[in-house]
């Protein structure tokens, strides 16, 4: 055998069950995130090199998730969730506190956040579930899959996390309404819970409720609560349609945007390389969600269709609402850039949702079980 034919091999079982599309952009937008982060950390080889070994596991993580039949994937359903509904108990009983929140727990050998397993488990069990009852759903089948989706996002929100938790409520809400939700359904819990609005306003936190209010009106606190979307507009504005260029941005240099290698690291991007930039990291973000509705669309089976579906939708919640809250449009919720922000759980997640969703596309046929 020729060392080019040997080569060929190997290249040829590495990349198979990989989706070429998907992978050609989110390798794209992984070189778009190291070059962003080492502008917003000052320069930082540490902290870009950092980003590189996340990317580097999460490539693992999702080239291992790729090779997983879906049927394998369902049978895993169960299991990932009770365990991750597990290890939310044991955080809300025994997880270290940090920053006034209850989020991680100490398991001696790694500190993990149960959270980030209910992005992948919470919509793996509800498209299982549906799955199952494909051949016909009533209001009961609806009440069991809130209250599979709802359990793990109380806890959540106990922590407090709120970021986390509409991401795992987005997760679950998109496979229930894929599923069939009937819109007199959907339009009656969305009047009921604007209807319940009053009533949750006394129990959000303190500093929950000032982000709202500082959403209508930054100006009121300018130096503290509304520090960070003041600063934020004025460095996405100044970058004007082609940016100042790379490692020019005075807002992000002169460290005036808080959390800028991290959940405000689109300021940093518009910044420095303007609506140009923008647009282009949205035409990204575009060609990866319109790859994997095409994915669910041609997806054999429910249980594969949600879970696509899902997986995608999902990923298109943290773009939009990042992009809100950066730009003053939503409240400050703590959700990153999704693969541009510094990070390794949530690029894990995320690569781990693509895996699966490249699993869907190469694996045309899901056995019943």
């Amino acid at each position: 055998m020729s060392p080019r034919t040997a080569v060929d091999r190997v290249f040829d079982i590495l990349a198979r069950r990989l989706d070429g599309p998907l992978m050609v952009t989110l390798v794209v937008l992984a070189a778009l995130s190291l070059a962003v982060v080492y502008s917003a950390s000052g320069q930082s080889s540490d902290r870009t090199l950092g980003q590189a070994r996340n990317f580097a596991v999460a490539l693992v993580v999702l080239w291992v998730a790729a090779k997983i039949p879906p049927q394998q994937l369902m049978r895993l359903a169960v299991p990932i969730y009770l365990a991750g509904l597990g290890l939310l108990i044991s955080v809300a009983l025994f997880g270290d506190i940090r920053n006034g929140a209850r989020r991680w727990l100490n398991l001696g050998f790694v500190t993990v956040q149960p959270s980030e397993i209910m992005k992948v488990g919470v919509p793996l069990l509800l498209a299982a579930y549906f799955h199952r009852k494909e051949e016909g759903l009533s209001v009961k089948d609806y009440a069991i899959a809130g209250l599979i989706l709802m359990l793990p996002t109380g806890l959540i929100m106990r922590q407090p996390d709120l970021g986390t938790s509409v991401l795992i409520f987005a997760s679950g809400f998109f496979v229930i309404f894929l599923a069939g939700l009937s819109w007199k359904l959907l339009i009656s819990g969305v009047v009921a819970g604007l209807a319940a609005l009053p009533l949750a306003w006394p129990m959000l936190h303190d500093y929950q409720r000032n982000r709202v209010l500082t959403l209508l009106d930054p100006n009121s606190d300018p130096l503290g609560a509304g520090y960070h979307i003041i600063q934020s507009t004025i460095a996405i504005g100044s970058g004007g349609v082609f940016g100042k260029g790379w490692l020019n941005g005075s807002q992000s240099q002169l460290d005036f945007i808080p959390e800028r290698s991290t959940d405000f690291i689109l300021a940093v991007l518009g910044e420095e390389f303007g609506l140009i930039g923008l647009l282009l990291l949205i035409t990204l973000y575009m060609i990866v969600i319109g790859r994997g509705l095409m994915i669910a669309l041609n997806a054999p089976t429910t249980f594969s269709r949600l879970l696509a579906g899902a997986i995608t939708m999902t990923f298109f919640t943290y773009a939009f609402v990042n992009i809100g809250m950066v730009s003053g449009v939503l409240p400050v919720v703590g959700v990153p850039l999704p693969l541009v922000s510094y990070g390794g759980t949530a690029i894990l997640s995320m690569f781990m949702g693509f895996g699966i969703l490249m699993s869907i596309a190469s694996h045309k046929r899901l056995v019943s079980t």
